[in-house]
Protein backbone atom coordinates (compact mmCIF):
# COMPACT_ATOMS: atom_id res chain seq x y z
CA UNK A 1 0.00 0.00 0.00
CA UNK A 2 1.14 3.56 -0.89
CA UNK A 3 0.43 7.17 1.14
CA UNK A 4 -2.50 8.95 0.04
CA UNK A 5 -1.31 12.59 0.51
CA UNK A 6 -4.93 14.39 0.40
CA UNK A 7 -6.02 12.68 4.11
CA UNK A 8 -2.31 10.68 4.94
CA UNK A 9 -4.21 7.52 4.86
CA UNK A 10 -3.27 4.02 2.99
CA UNK A 11 -3.60 4.59 -0.43
CA UNK A 12 -6.18 0.71 -0.30
CA UNK A 13 -7.62 -0.33 -3.93
CA UNK A 14 -10.93 -1.75 -3.16
CA UNK A 15 -12.64 -4.00 -6.21
CA UNK A 16 -16.33 -4.80 -6.59
CA UNK A 17 -17.46 -7.58 -7.95
CA UNK A 18 -21.83 -6.76 -8.10
CA UNK A 19 -23.64 -9.91 -8.87
CA UNK A 20 -27.49 -10.36 -9.66
CA UNK A 21 -30.39 -7.35 -9.76
CA UNK A 22 -30.15 -3.56 -10.27
CA UNK A 23 -31.38 -3.61 -6.30
CA UNK A 24 -27.60 -4.75 -5.85
CA UNK A 25 -26.27 -2.75 -8.38
CA UNK A 26 -27.26 0.37 -6.34
CA UNK A 27 -26.05 -1.05 -3.13
CA UNK A 28 -22.56 -1.39 -4.52
CA UNK A 29 -22.48 1.97 -6.39
CA UNK A 30 -23.19 3.55 -2.06
CA UNK A 31 -21.14 1.21 -0.92
CA UNK A 32 -18.20 2.72 -3.57
CA UNK A 33 -19.25 6.17 -2.48
CA UNK A 34 -19.14 5.93 1.34
CA UNK A 35 -15.68 4.31 0.48
CA UNK A 36 -14.44 7.23 -1.79
CA UNK A 37 -15.47 9.50 0.89
CA UNK A 38 -13.11 8.13 3.53
CA UNK A 39 -9.72 8.23 0.88
CA UNK A 40 -10.49 4.53 -0.25
CA UNK A 41 -9.75 3.92 -4.24
CA UNK A 42 -12.22 1.85 -6.13
CA UNK A 43 -10.22 -0.28 -9.07
CA UNK A 44 -11.68 -2.55 -11.64
CA UNK A 45 -8.81 -5.17 -11.73
CA UNK A 46 -9.03 -7.74 -9.52
CA UNK A 47 -5.09 -8.15 -9.67
CA UNK A 48 -4.27 -4.95 -8.33
CA UNK A 49 -6.81 -4.93 -5.50
CA UNK A 50 -6.06 -4.91 -1.58
CA UNK A 51 -9.49 -5.45 -0.72
CA UNK A 52 -12.40 -7.69 -3.08
CA UNK A 53 -15.80 -6.95 -2.35
CA UNK A 54 -18.26 -9.80 -3.77
CA UNK A 55 -22.24 -8.25 -3.72
CA UNK A 56 -23.74 -11.50 -3.69
CA UNK A 57 -26.87 -12.71 -4.71
CA UNK A 58 -29.05 -15.85 -3.23
CA UNK A 59 -32.58 -14.91 -4.95
CA UNK A 60 -32.83 -18.45 -6.15
CA UNK A 61 -30.55 -21.36 -6.37
CA UNK A 62 -28.75 -20.97 -9.33
CA UNK A 63 -27.43 -17.74 -8.04
CA UNK A 64 -26.44 -18.53 -5.24
CA UNK A 65 -24.74 -21.18 -7.35
CA UNK A 66 -22.93 -18.17 -9.44
CA UNK A 67 -21.89 -16.07 -6.37
CA UNK A 68 -19.81 -19.27 -5.34
CA UNK A 69 -18.80 -19.92 -8.78
CA UNK A 70 -17.46 -16.29 -9.05
CA UNK A 71 -15.83 -16.31 -5.76
CA UNK A 72 -13.83 -19.40 -6.31
CA UNK A 73 -12.94 -18.21 -9.82
CA UNK A 74 -11.47 -15.22 -8.89
CA UNK A 75 -9.40 -16.74 -5.43
CA UNK A 76 -9.00 -20.35 -6.31
CA UNK A 77 -9.36 -22.59 -3.50
CA UNK A 78 -7.30 -20.86 -0.71
CA UNK A 79 -6.82 -17.57 -2.19
CA UNK A 80 -4.41 -19.26 -4.89
CA UNK A 81 -5.87 -16.85 -7.60
CA UNK A 82 -6.93 -19.11 -10.74
CA UNK A 83 -7.67 -15.92 -12.04
CA UNK A 84 -6.36 -12.22 -11.88
CA UNK A 85 -4.33 -13.47 -9.32
CA UNK A 86 -5.73 -12.25 -6.42
CA UNK A 87 -3.92 -12.27 -2.90
CA UNK A 88 -5.26 -9.02 -0.74
CA UNK A 89 -8.69 -9.62 1.53
CA UNK A 90 -12.29 -10.94 0.80
CA UNK A 91 -15.41 -9.30 1.80
CA UNK A 92 -18.15 -11.55 1.21
CA UNK A 93 -21.55 -9.30 1.05
CA UNK A 94 -25.01 -9.05 0.16
CA UNK A 95 -27.46 -11.61 -0.05
CA UNK A 96 -25.34 -14.13 0.89
CA UNK A 97 -23.99 -13.17 4.39
CA UNK A 98 -28.17 -11.61 5.28
CA UNK A 99 -29.40 -15.09 4.39
CA UNK A 100 -26.68 -17.71 5.64
CA UNK A 101 -25.58 -16.21 8.41
CA UNK A 102 -22.86 -18.05 10.80
CA UNK A 103 -23.23 -21.02 8.05
CA UNK A 104 -21.53 -19.12 5.32
CA UNK A 105 -18.72 -18.61 7.97
CA UNK A 106 -18.40 -21.50 8.81
CA UNK A 107 -18.41 -22.43 4.91
CA UNK A 108 -15.76 -19.69 3.19
CA UNK A 109 -12.60 -20.00 5.40
CA UNK A 110 -11.44 -17.81 3.18
CA UNK A 111 -13.43 -14.38 3.52
CA UNK A 112 -12.19 -11.83 5.82
CA UNK A 113 -15.23 -10.19 6.42
CA UNK A 114 -18.91 -10.61 5.75
CA UNK A 115 -21.37 -7.72 4.75
CA UNK A 116 -25.32 -8.47 5.36
CA UNK A 117 -26.83 -5.76 3.55
CA UNK A 118 -28.49 -4.37 6.29
CA UNK A 119 -24.78 -3.65 7.58
CA UNK A 120 -23.68 -2.38 4.40
CA UNK A 121 -23.67 1.28 5.56
CA UNK A 122 -20.70 0.31 7.62
CA UNK A 123 -18.36 -0.65 5.10
CA UNK A 124 -15.64 1.45 5.88
CA UNK A 125 -15.44 0.76 9.22
CA UNK A 126 -15.32 -2.95 8.09
CA UNK A 127 -12.50 -2.23 5.35
CA UNK A 128 -10.56 -0.04 8.26
CA UNK A 129 -10.47 -2.95 10.69
CA UNK A 130 -9.21 -5.21 7.75
CA UNK A 131 -6.45 -2.97 6.65
CA UNK A 132 -5.67 -1.85 10.48
CA UNK A 133 -6.91 1.78 9.63
CA UNK A 134 -7.04 3.83 12.75
CA UNK A 135 -7.82 7.23 12.10
CA UNK A 136 -11.74 7.77 11.02
CA UNK A 137 -12.28 10.00 8.34
CA UNK A 138 -15.60 11.67 7.98
CA UNK A 139 -18.15 9.54 5.90
CA UNK A 140 -20.87 11.12 3.29
CA UNK A 141 -21.55 10.00 0.14
CA UNK A 142 -20.14 11.65 -2.10
CA UNK A 143 -20.24 10.45 -6.01
CA UNK A 144 -17.74 7.86 -7.34
CA UNK A 145 -15.26 9.11 -9.85
CA UNK A 146 -16.40 6.60 -12.79
CA UNK A 147 -17.95 6.17 -15.75
CA UNK A 148 -21.73 6.74 -14.78
CA UNK A 149 -24.47 5.47 -17.81
CA UNK A 150 -27.28 7.35 -19.03
CA UNK A 151 -29.75 5.27 -17.20
CA UNK A 152 -29.29 4.62 -13.74
CA UNK A 153 -30.85 2.81 -10.92
CA UNK A 154 -32.49 4.64 -7.77
CA UNK A 155 -33.52 2.07 -4.98
CA UNK A 156 -36.87 4.09 -3.33
CA UNK A 157 -37.14 1.22 -0.56
CA UNK A 158 -35.94 -1.90 0.63
CA UNK A 159 -37.26 -5.19 2.52
CA UNK A 160 -40.83 -6.78 2.01
CA UNK A 161 -43.57 -7.62 4.00
CA UNK A 162 -45.52 -9.90 1.12
CA UNK A 163 -44.10 -13.22 2.72
CA UNK A 164 -44.82 -15.06 -0.39
CA UNK A 165 -44.39 -18.71 -0.29
CA UNK A 166 -41.90 -18.86 -2.77
CA UNK A 167 -39.45 -15.97 -1.98
CA UNK A 168 -36.59 -15.54 0.47
CA UNK A 169 -36.76 -11.67 -0.18
CA UNK A 170 -38.20 -10.88 3.77
CA UNK A 171 -35.34 -13.40 5.06
CA UNK A 172 -32.64 -11.45 3.50
CA UNK A 173 -33.81 -7.76 3.18
CA UNK A 174 -35.99 -7.56 6.31
CA UNK A 175 -38.91 -5.66 6.40
CA UNK A 176 -40.20 -2.95 4.01
CA UNK A 177 -39.00 0.52 4.82
CA UNK A 178 -39.34 3.45 2.20
CA UNK A 179 -36.27 5.82 2.18
CA UNK A 180 -37.52 9.43 2.62
CA UNK A 181 -37.43 11.76 -0.37
CA UNK A 182 -35.08 13.72 0.66
CA UNK A 183 -33.09 10.47 0.05
CA UNK A 184 -34.59 9.93 -2.84
CA UNK A 185 -33.95 13.36 -4.62
CA UNK A 186 -30.52 14.08 -3.31
CA UNK A 187 -29.19 10.75 -4.77
CA UNK A 188 -31.61 11.62 -7.93
CA UNK A 189 -30.09 15.08 -7.92
CA UNK A 190 -26.50 13.46 -7.60
CA UNK A 191 -26.57 11.36 -10.77
CA UNK A 192 -28.33 14.12 -13.19
CA UNK A 193 -25.46 16.39 -12.37
CA UNK A 194 -22.88 13.60 -13.51
CA UNK A 195 -24.76 13.39 -16.74
CA UNK A 196 -28.04 10.24 -16.32
CA UNK A 197 -30.91 11.25 -18.37
CA UNK A 198 -33.09 8.43 -17.14
CA UNK A 199 -33.62 7.48 -13.92
CA UNK A 200 -35.17 4.03 -13.26
CA UNK A 201 -37.02 3.67 -9.79
CA UNK A 202 -36.85 0.35 -8.06
CA UNK A 203 -37.94 -1.55 -4.93
CA UNK A 204 -39.12 -4.99 -3.85
CA UNK A 205 -42.16 -3.33 -4.80
CA UNK A 206 -42.46 0.25 -5.65
CA UNK A 207 -46.23 0.65 -5.73
CA UNK A 208 -46.36 1.11 -1.71
CA UNK A 209 -43.91 3.69 -1.56
CA UNK A 210 -44.70 6.00 1.33
CA UNK A 211 -47.09 3.88 2.68
CA UNK A 212 -44.88 2.73 6.09
CA UNK A 213 -44.49 6.94 6.42
CA UNK A 214 -46.19 8.54 9.76
CA UNK A 215 -47.30 10.69 7.11
CA UNK A 216 -48.51 8.68 4.84
CA UNK A 217 -46.84 8.90 0.96
CA UNK A 218 -47.45 7.49 -2.46
CA UNK A 219 -45.60 6.62 -5.27
CA UNK A 220 -47.80 8.87 -7.50
CA UNK A 221 -46.41 11.90 -5.58
CA UNK A 222 -43.10 11.21 -5.64
CA UNK A 223 -42.91 10.24 -9.19
CA UNK A 224 -44.88 13.93 -9.36
CA UNK A 225 -42.12 15.64 -7.43
CA UNK A 226 -39.20 14.41 -9.64
CA UNK A 227 -40.94 14.75 -12.92
CA UNK A 228 -41.80 18.55 -12.16
CA UNK A 229 -38.31 19.02 -10.47
CA UNK A 230 -36.54 17.43 -13.54
CA UNK A 231 -38.11 17.73 -16.58
CA UNK A 232 -35.92 17.13 -18.71
CA UNK A 233 -34.77 13.08 -17.16
CA UNK A 234 -36.73 10.10 -17.91
CA UNK A 235 -38.11 8.70 -14.93
CA UNK A 236 -39.59 5.03 -15.43
CA UNK A 237 -40.60 2.99 -12.47
CA UNK A 238 -40.54 -0.95 -12.07
CA UNK A 239 -41.62 -3.62 -10.02
CA UNK A 240 -44.64 -2.48 -9.17
CA UNK A 241 -47.30 -4.81 -7.83
CA UNK A 242 -50.67 -4.86 -9.33
CA UNK A 243 -52.67 -3.34 -5.93
CA UNK A 244 -49.85 -0.19 -6.07
CA UNK A 245 -51.52 0.57 -10.10
CA UNK A 246 -53.52 3.12 -8.58
CA UNK A 247 -55.92 6.04 -10.42
CA UNK A 248 -53.57 8.62 -9.21
CA UNK A 249 -50.56 6.65 -10.60
CA UNK A 250 -51.85 6.28 -13.83
CA UNK A 251 -53.60 10.13 -13.74
CA UNK A 252 -49.56 11.34 -12.88
CA UNK A 253 -48.20 8.93 -16.05
CA UNK A 254 -50.70 10.81 -18.52
CA UNK A 255 -49.92 14.25 -16.86
CA UNK A 256 -45.82 14.05 -17.02
CA UNK A 257 -44.61 13.40 -20.55
CA UNK A 258 -41.33 12.52 -18.87
CA UNK A 259 -42.54 9.52 -16.96
CA UNK A 260 -42.16 6.76 -18.97
CA UNK A 261 -45.80 5.17 -19.84
CA UNK A 262 -44.19 1.80 -19.09
CA UNK A 263 -45.02 -0.62 -15.92
CA UNK A 264 -43.74 -3.90 -14.72
CA UNK A 265 -46.25 -5.69 -12.76
CA UNK A 266 -45.62 -9.05 -11.80
CA UNK A 267 -48.41 -11.74 -10.95
CA UNK A 268 -46.38 -14.66 -11.17
CA UNK A 269 -49.57 -16.77 -12.09
CA UNK A 270 -53.50 -16.32 -13.04
CA UNK A 271 -54.40 -19.42 -11.44
CA UNK A 272 -56.53 -18.28 -8.13
CA UNK A 273 -55.48 -22.15 -6.77
CA UNK A 274 -51.61 -21.61 -7.44
CA UNK A 275 -51.40 -18.04 -6.52
CA UNK A 276 -53.39 -18.80 -2.72
CA UNK A 277 -50.02 -21.49 -2.03
CA UNK A 278 -47.96 -18.72 -3.55
CA UNK A 279 -49.86 -16.55 -0.56
CA UNK A 280 -51.05 -14.13 -3.55
CA UNK A 281 -54.01 -13.26 -5.31
CA UNK A 282 -55.93 -12.56 -8.54
CA UNK A 283 -56.78 -14.72 -11.50
CA UNK A 284 -56.65 -14.15 -15.60
CA UNK A 285 -60.40 -12.71 -15.15
CA UNK A 286 -58.42 -10.30 -12.52
CA UNK A 287 -55.76 -9.54 -14.29
CA UNK A 288 -57.54 -8.95 -17.90
CA UNK A 289 -59.09 -6.90 -16.48
CA UNK A 290 -56.46 -4.81 -14.90
CA UNK A 291 -54.55 -4.64 -18.21
CA UNK A 292 -57.11 -3.16 -19.74
CA UNK A 293 -58.27 -0.86 -17.44
CA UNK A 294 -54.56 0.81 -17.93
CA UNK A 295 -54.74 0.39 -21.24
CA UNK A 296 -58.07 2.45 -21.64
CA UNK A 297 -56.38 5.15 -19.31
CA UNK A 298 -53.22 5.06 -21.23
CA UNK A 299 -53.62 3.32 -24.77
CA UNK A 300 -49.82 3.88 -25.59
CA UNK A 301 -48.70 2.23 -22.03
CA UNK A 302 -46.01 -0.62 -22.56
CA UNK A 303 -47.04 -3.37 -19.87
CA UNK A 304 -44.40 -6.16 -18.44
CA UNK A 305 -45.09 -8.99 -16.73
CA UNK A 306 -43.16 -11.89 -14.84
CA UNK A 307 -44.00 -15.63 -14.38
CA UNK A 308 -43.17 -18.38 -12.45
CA UNK A 309 -43.75 -22.35 -13.98
CA UNK A 310 -43.86 -25.38 -12.47
CA UNK A 311 -44.79 -24.14 -8.88
CA UNK A 312 -45.74 -27.17 -6.49
CA UNK A 313 -48.98 -28.49 -7.92
CA UNK A 314 -49.54 -27.05 -10.82
CA UNK A 315 -51.39 -29.01 -12.79
CA UNK A 316 -51.33 -29.30 -16.64
CA UNK A 317 -54.79 -27.63 -16.62
CA UNK A 318 -53.49 -24.61 -14.63
CA UNK A 319 -50.35 -24.56 -16.92
CA UNK A 320 -52.83 -24.50 -20.08
CA UNK A 321 -54.48 -21.67 -18.76
CA UNK A 322 -51.52 -19.70 -18.36
CA UNK A 323 -50.22 -20.72 -21.77
CA UNK A 324 -53.82 -19.62 -22.99
CA UNK A 325 -53.60 -16.06 -20.68
CA UNK A 326 -50.28 -15.30 -22.30
CA UNK A 327 -51.09 -16.42 -26.08
CA UNK A 328 -54.00 -13.83 -25.76
CA UNK A 329 -51.18 -11.16 -25.69
CA UNK A 330 -52.38 -8.96 -22.60
CA UNK A 331 -48.65 -7.88 -22.26
CA UNK A 332 -46.21 -6.57 -24.33
CA UNK A 333 -42.91 -7.97 -22.71
CA UNK A 334 -43.32 -11.35 -20.33
CA UNK A 335 -40.43 -12.82 -17.93
CA UNK A 336 -40.80 -16.73 -17.17
CA UNK A 337 -38.18 -18.60 -14.39
CA UNK A 338 -39.27 -22.21 -13.56
CA UNK A 339 -40.00 -22.11 -10.20
CA UNK A 340 -36.66 -22.70 -7.43
CA UNK A 341 -37.15 -24.48 -4.45
CA UNK A 342 -35.60 -22.23 -1.83
CA UNK A 343 -34.91 -23.59 1.57
CA UNK A 344 -36.34 -21.91 4.11
CA UNK A 345 -39.58 -20.76 2.59
CA UNK A 346 -42.94 -21.71 3.03
CA UNK A 347 -43.34 -23.51 -0.56
CA UNK A 348 -40.04 -25.45 0.34
CA UNK A 349 -41.92 -28.31 2.42
CA UNK A 350 -45.22 -28.04 -0.03
CA UNK A 351 -46.92 -31.53 -1.61
CA UNK A 352 -46.19 -32.13 -5.01
CA UNK A 353 -43.02 -31.31 -6.20
CA UNK A 354 -42.76 -30.94 -9.76
CA UNK A 355 -39.72 -32.40 -11.30
CA UNK A 356 -36.62 -30.08 -12.81
CA UNK A 357 -37.04 -31.51 -16.67
CA UNK A 358 -40.85 -30.22 -16.24
CA UNK A 359 -40.65 -27.10 -14.99
CA UNK A 360 -37.92 -26.63 -17.93
CA UNK A 361 -39.56 -27.59 -20.19
CA UNK A 362 -43.27 -25.51 -19.52
CA UNK A 363 -40.47 -22.78 -19.58
CA UNK A 364 -39.46 -23.27 -22.54
CA UNK A 365 -42.98 -23.32 -23.82
CA UNK A 366 -44.28 -20.17 -21.94
CA UNK A 367 -41.26 -18.49 -23.79
CA UNK A 368 -41.77 -19.14 -27.08
CA UNK A 369 -45.44 -18.40 -26.74
CA UNK A 370 -44.08 -15.07 -25.30
CA UNK A 371 -41.48 -14.41 -27.88
CA UNK A 372 -44.86 -14.49 -30.45
CA UNK A 373 -46.35 -11.90 -28.88
CA UNK A 374 -44.17 -9.94 -27.93
CA UNK A 375 -41.97 -9.68 -31.51
CA UNK A 376 -45.71 -8.94 -33.02
CA UNK A 377 -46.40 -6.11 -30.54
CA UNK A 378 -42.75 -5.28 -31.05
CA UNK A 379 -43.48 -5.03 -34.97
CA UNK A 380 -46.38 -3.01 -34.54
CA UNK A 381 -43.99 -0.07 -33.81
CA UNK A 382 -42.49 0.14 -37.83
CA UNK A 383 -43.15 3.49 -39.27
CA UNK A 384 -43.88 5.03 -35.69
CA UNK A 385 -41.91 8.06 -34.65
CA UNK A 386 -40.35 7.91 -30.94
CA UNK A 387 -37.67 9.25 -28.34
CA UNK A 388 -34.97 7.28 -28.78
CA UNK A 389 -32.19 7.93 -25.68
CA UNK A 390 -28.86 7.11 -27.02
CA UNK A 391 -26.68 4.90 -24.73
CA UNK A 392 -23.54 3.83 -26.69
CA UNK A 393 -22.00 2.10 -29.19
CA UNK A 394 -21.35 -1.70 -29.74
CA UNK A 395 -17.90 -3.35 -30.42
CA UNK A 396 -18.47 -2.62 -34.13
CA UNK A 397 -19.76 0.95 -33.73
CA UNK A 398 -23.11 0.30 -34.11
CA UNK A 399 -25.37 3.09 -32.30
CA UNK A 400 -27.96 1.32 -30.33
CA UNK A 401 -30.53 3.21 -27.80
CA UNK A 402 -33.64 2.67 -26.21
CA UNK A 403 -37.72 4.10 -26.25
CA UNK A 404 -39.42 4.93 -23.53
CA UNK A 405 -41.56 1.26 -24.39
CA UNK A 406 -37.68 -0.23 -23.44
CA UNK A 407 -36.95 -0.54 -20.14
CA UNK A 408 -32.76 -1.52 -19.17
CA UNK A 409 -31.48 -4.68 -19.63
CA UNK A 410 -34.79 -6.65 -20.42
CA UNK A 411 -36.81 -5.15 -23.28
CA UNK A 412 -34.32 -5.25 -25.94
CA UNK A 413 -32.84 -1.85 -27.88
CA UNK A 414 -33.06 0.54 -30.85
CA UNK A 415 -30.04 0.88 -33.65
CA UNK A 416 -29.40 3.66 -35.08
CA UNK A 417 -26.86 5.13 -37.70
CA UNK A 418 -25.84 8.44 -35.80
CA UNK A 419 -26.39 9.71 -32.43
CA UNK A 420 -24.18 10.94 -29.05
CA UNK A 421 -24.56 9.16 -26.13
CA UNK A 422 -27.12 11.02 -23.93
CA UNK A 423 -28.78 12.58 -27.19
CA UNK A 424 -32.74 12.28 -26.98
CA UNK A 425 -33.67 11.85 -30.68
CA UNK A 426 -36.88 11.68 -32.61
CA UNK A 427 -36.42 8.34 -34.61
CA UNK A 428 -38.97 6.86 -37.44
CA UNK A 429 -38.65 3.11 -36.41
CA UNK A 430 -38.17 1.15 -39.99
CA UNK A 431 -37.79 -2.87 -39.02
CA UNK A 432 -37.64 -5.18 -35.94
CA UNK A 433 -36.24 -8.08 -35.05
CA UNK A 434 -37.40 -10.09 -32.47
CA UNK A 435 -37.19 -7.76 -29.18
CA UNK A 436 -34.83 -5.39 -30.99
CA UNK A 437 -35.96 -2.16 -33.37
CA UNK A 438 -33.87 0.13 -36.37
CA UNK A 439 -34.50 3.67 -37.12
CA UNK A 440 -34.11 6.77 -39.21
CA UNK A 441 -32.99 9.63 -37.19
CA UNK A 442 -35.34 12.38 -38.25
Amino acid sequence: MSINHANNRPLVNVCFVTLGCAKNEVDTRHMKQRLMSAGYSICEDTSLADVLIVNTCTFISEATEESIDTIFGIIGPDKTGFDGDFHGKLVIAGCMPSRYGIDLHNEFAEADAFLPCADEENVVSVIDELMGIQEKEPVGLSIVDEAIPVSAYVKISDGCNRFCSFCVIPYIRGRYHSFTFEQIDSEVLQLIGRGVKEIVLIAQDTGIWGSDFKEKDSLANLLSRLASEYPQTWFRVMYTEPEGVTEKLLDVMLENQNICRYLDIPIQHVSPIVLKAMRRSGSSEKFDDMVKHIRSRIPDITLRTTLIVGFPGESEEEFDGLCDFVADGPFDYVGVFPYSREEGTLAYDLPDQIDEDTKIERARVIRDIADNVSSAKIAANIDKVLDVLVEGTEEDGQIYGRCMCQAPEVDGVTYLASGNIGDVLKVRITDTVMYEMEGDVL
